[in-house]
This record gives C-alpha cells, sequence and structure tokens, in this order.
C-alpha cells in the first residue's frame, strides 16, 4: 500500500511539472508575496522500505524510496552488516540517473560481490539512483532552494524558490543514512563515477560529509568547462584529455567559489587514457590550489569506471589485477576517513 501512494504521488507531480513546463504556460512566481503563512518547514527525512534477497548473496537490500528536498522519493538499496552497528556507510552510484528503482536493483544485483566484500570491511553500503541531469542549469541559474511563504492558498503549501537538481538528491540521501540507528552519523561516505563522481563535488560544495571518492568525474559543469558546439570532439564524443586545453576552455572564476566551500576530504580517481582525463586532472589541481584536502590517483585500464567491478553474465566474479589495486587504494582512504575506535570495535 505504501508503495503504491509513492508511486501515484511521484505521477502526480511529473504530471504537474509537465503542465507548467507546457508552451504557454508560465508559473506567475511574482505573485508569491513575502506576507501570508509562514513558509513550510522541512518534511522530516524518512524512507519506504521493501526488503528483498540479492541474487548470489546472502546480504539481503533494503530496497527504499527516500524523501527528497522537494517532497518526491528517490530510490536506493541499503545493504548491512549483521549486528546493530555503528557501522560507517557508502554510497555507490554510476553515471546518470535514468531506470528509476530498476536501475538501483539491477546495480545492486551486478555489484553484490563487490559489495559484499564491502560489507565484510565492516560497511553499509547504499546504491543510489537520483532524477535526470538538466544541463546547463546549474552553471547559469542555479542556487540552493528554500521554501517560500504561502500568500494565496490560506494554508502552507511546499513552495520552492527553484527546481531541485540531482545532486539535491545525494544530499537527501545522505541525511536519510544518517537517521538509521546502525549507521556511524561520523561515517558518511560517498563513491561516484563519471556524472555520480561529479554529483559528489556539487554536493559537498553544498554539504559537509566525511568522504567522497571521484572516479573519473565528468565535472565539466562543476568546473564551468565548455561543451557547446565549439569545444573539441571526435564525432559526438568530447575530447579534454589534455589537462591544458580543458584549463583553456574552463571558466576558473565560476569554478573557484564552488570549490571553495567544499570542507570534505575528496579522493579522485582518474584513468589515463580516458576522453576527460584533463578535466579530472583539473579538478584534482584547482581542489588542490584551493587548499583543499584532496588526494590524486590514476590508474591504466580499457574500461569506464572499472573500480567497480561487477558480476559476469556467467556468474562470477573475477576482478583483474588494476581493479583489484583500485579497489584496495579507494577502500584504504575510506578506511581513514570514515572508520573510527567505536565502528571498528562495532564490527569484530
Amino acid at each position: 500500500m505504501a508503495l503504491r501512494f509513492i508511486l501515484q504521488t511521484v505521477g502526480s507531480l511529473g504530471m504537474l511539472g509537465a503542465l507548467l513546463m507546457a508552451p504557454g504556460v508560465e508559473p506567475n512566481l511574482w505573485a508569491q508575496l513575502p506576507g501570508g503563512a509562514p513558509a513550510a518547514e522541512e518534511t522530516p527525512s524518512h524512507g519506504y522500505v521493501i526488503r528483498k534477497p540479492v541474487p548470489g548473496s546472502n546480504i539481503p537490500a533494503d530496497y527504499t524510496f527516500v524523501l527528497t528536498k522537494d517532497e518526491i522519493y528517490v530510490p536506493i538499496a541499503v545493504r548491512k552488516p549483521a549486528g546493530n552497528g555503528p557501522f560507517p556507510v557508502i554510497t555507490m552510484g554510476f553515471g546518470e540517473g535514468k531506470g528509476g528503482m530498476l536501475k538501483v536493483e539491477e546495480l545492486t544485483q551486478r555489484l553484490a560481490p563487490m559489495q559484499d566484500r564491502m560489507i565484510a570491511r565492516g560497511y553499509v553500503v547504499a546504491t543510489i539512483n537520483y532524477r535526470n541531469e538538466v544541463p546547463y542549469f546549474y552553471e547559469n541559474e542555479y542556487r540552493p532552494g528554500q521554501n517560500l511563504p504561502d500568500s494565496i492558498s490560506g494554508g502552507r503549501r511546499t513552495l520552492k524558490s527553484n527546481p531541485t537538481l540531482d545532486h539535491e538528491d545525494l544530499i537527501a540521501i545522505l541525511r536519510d543514512l544518517k537517521t538509521l540507528s546502525y549507521v556511524d552519523k561520523n561515517g558518511i561516505g560517498a563513491m561516484g563515477v563519471s556524472h555520480s563522481g561529479e554529483m559528489i563535488l556539487k554536493a559537498a560544495s553544498e554539504y559537509d560529509f566525511n568522504a567522497g571518492v571521484c572516479i573519473e568525474p565528468a565535472a565539466h559543469e562543476f568546473l564551468s568547462v565548455n561543451t557547446g558546439p565549439s569545444a573539441p570532439r571526435e564525432g559526438t564524443e568530447i575530447q579534454y584529455q589534455d589537462i591544458e586545453v580543458v584549463r583553456r576552455n574552463a571558466n576558473k572564476a565560476q569554478a573557484m567559489p564552488r570549490i571553495q566551500t567544499i570542507h570534505t576530504p575528496i579522493l579522485i580517481m582518474g584513468r589515463d587514457q580516458d576522453h576527460l582525463q584533463g578535466i579530472f586532472k583539473l579538478t584534482y589541481e584547482w581542489m588542490k590550489e584551493a587548499g583543499k584536502d584532496v588526494t590524486w590517483v590514476s590508474f591504466n585500464h580499457p574500461v569506464h569506471g572499472y573500480v567497480f567491478s561487477y558480476r559476469q553474465p556467467d556468474g562470477t566474479y573475477k576482478p583483474d589485477a588494476v581493479q583489484e589495486k583500485a579497489f584496495e587504494t579507494a577502500m584504504t582512504y575510506l578506511d581513514q576517513h570514515l572508520k573510527h575506535e567505536h565502528t571498528t570495535a562495532a564490527v569484530q
């Protein structure tokens, strides 16, 4: 029943959003006057949970719908060690936010052997998803939203000053995980590949957590890198392998204020031959210049997102030597920043 309610709510909000964005329909934001009922209070973080087994593993997943800033739900899957904790937690995201809960379930099943190793190491792991990206909105129009007074209805509707973006879903997820009784509130970490790596940077510029691992972070928006018609391309693929080419096409004046607000330690993991390697390197360079706690490593591997190792189609799990080294590099970094004396004792 709870799941049905959530799906109906999301569907209704989607139709409303489509109506407001229809040609000729302009929301009259000017009609919302400063007077009237006070702005609505934020709804406390919470989630709706469906527990299901994970094929090939004896550790189930809590498939969870987490409340977001604009009061719709984002899908995640949480898996944990046995016991009451407190355990540190690591979110795991890959790429763009398509597919909804179907993507979360599929990614959880593929990542299960890797996650089982992380769970044995004493971590709660959360496979995450989020809403789709709105290209260029973050660079050109975004500012963190707030609840507005309601001067029309006579009530206290939740009225937002501007739309919510995908990285704000990651912030909502991190906040929700901190409410779980078995999670160490001072051991909150995030891993993300590609666009998900950029999301960690965007989230960290607005919300403090304990560590981030950005794997090949496609931080073109975060650094305000030119991705328009004049950007270098081969076919439809943008080419920013060379850091000097990126530097000439990035807007440091816009990027540095975002970087300056980051307090979270960040590990950036590049890939030697990646077409965006220059973006990964420049992210590290400018964070270092800003005095941030940032670390750089890079590996030579043919697969985008190589740090995430998956179950093979035949059911086997065979990470190669580079993947094993990259996994240990990432986990050692997270151990150093997320584990504390009480959490270590909890998993022994």
